[in-house]
């Protein structure tokens, strides 16, 4: 500990999702020590990410995109339990094996510039004064709610992904589905067994992949997510670029109708929806996936926004400020993604912790 009471490490960790867990691990590898070296922080209650909170119907099998975190494979999960359980404890045991030794819950309120070229990260836990920091807070605590003329006189329930509780809420009621994203398709599958009627609105017509996504297509979808964000403009998902996968349960939605798809309304009434070109829903439920937002107001101190209104990144460092590296943000959103860009976000730092000594 310092003399202004703050706690000294060499790197700090926010976040233990994929991300978070990924670069812990690859500090370890290049030979920081957990609560010696570097520490890692995460507001959740439990191991598990984002993954922990995902609603109760979404079984392992319909995880999108699942990636094994780096030096652990994830082996014989059964595709039919709760994706919150099958992960939550795969994560944990990956914790345990490698003794990363995670502190939660703890909220980070804020980082700012400190004493001697180091970074000053407030928490509920304690000050932490760090040389580098890796933020790998995801999205998950960051819902994106669209605004939409008379959206507060709805007299019905509105509720995010985020809140998603399962079908079962839904049965004998008339639901609208705002969103064309993976999670989207989900709700709208599951609730159209049980709902009275459904309706699926989205801004976009959705486009639906044929046959299986390869490396080339990877790469061009990660390289147009990357291109942004080396702009400094807000980060789109990867998922939203690589259009959705047909599988045989989309093809039967299709053909029966369910997803059928109407363009966005353009107001909210009391009782549903309306489009100015005269079509009217009415509705008992707005169910709002519509994706989320980096979730980095922690960050805001050090003022590293663009004018565009994201962070301008390379690889995985930020442009403005050389000490932190954002993991699981932008390109490396996707679960193989930000396994990679542990390693290369660990890479750089001990290279800056090698060139530039403490001065603490």
């Amino acid at each position: 500990m310092n003399n202004f009471g703050a706690r000294d490490v060499d790197v700090v960790v926010i976040g233990a999702g994929q991300a978070g867990l990924s670069g812990a691990y690859h500090l370890r590898r290049a030979g920081l020590e957990p609560d010696r070296d570097f520490v890692g922080l995460d507001h959740a209650p439990r191991a598990g990410g984002a993954g922990q909170f995902r609603w109760p119907s979404l079984t392992y099998g319909k995880v999108h995109g699942m990636h094994a975190l780096p030096g652990m494979e994830l082996t014989g999960a059964d595709e039919g339990r709760r994706s919150s359980e099958v992960i939550g404890e795969y994560f944990s045991a990956y914790e345990e094996r490698f003794g990363l030794l995670v502190h939660r819950p703890v909220d980070v309120r804020a980082v700012r510039a400190g004493e001697g070229g180091r970074l000053l990260v407030e928490s509920s836990e304690a000050t932490w004064s760090t040389r580098a920091l890796i933020n790998a807070t995801g999205t998950w605590d960051r819902p994106f709610w669209p605004r939409y003329p008379g959206q507060e006189t709805f007299r019905g329930r509105q509720l995010h992904t985020v809140d998603y509780p399962g079908p079962e809420e839904f049965a004998g009621q008339r639901v609208i589905v705002v969103g064309g994203g993976a999670s989207g398709t989900q709700h709208l599958m599951e609730i159209a067994e049980v709902a009275a009627d459904t309706t699926w609105v989205t801004r976009r017509p959705p486009v639906f992949r044929e046959g299986p996504f390869n490396e080339d297509a990877g790469r061009e979808a990660v390289a147009m997510v990357e291109e942004r964000v080396r702009r400094g403009l807000p980060p789109m998902s990867v998922v939203s670029v690589t259009g959705l996968p047909l599988t045989d349960a989309v093809r039967r939605a299709r053909e029966s109708g369910v997803l059928d798809r109407l363009p966005m309304f353009d107001r909210i009434t009391p009782t549903g929806a309306v489009w100015d070109d005269g079509r009217t829903v009415e509705a008992d439920v707005i169910l709002w996936a519509t994706g989320f937002r980096a979730a980095i107001d922690h960050l805001a101190p050090l003022r590293l926004r663009e004018m565009g209104g994201g962070i301008q990144v390379e690889g995985t460092r930020a442009v403005r400020d050389a000490r932190i590296h954002l993991v699981g943000y932008g390109p490396s959103a996707s679960t193989i993604g930000a396994n990679r860009a542990g390693r290369a976000a660990v890479r750089e730092i001990k290279q800056l912790l090698e060139r530039e000594p403490s001065l603490a």
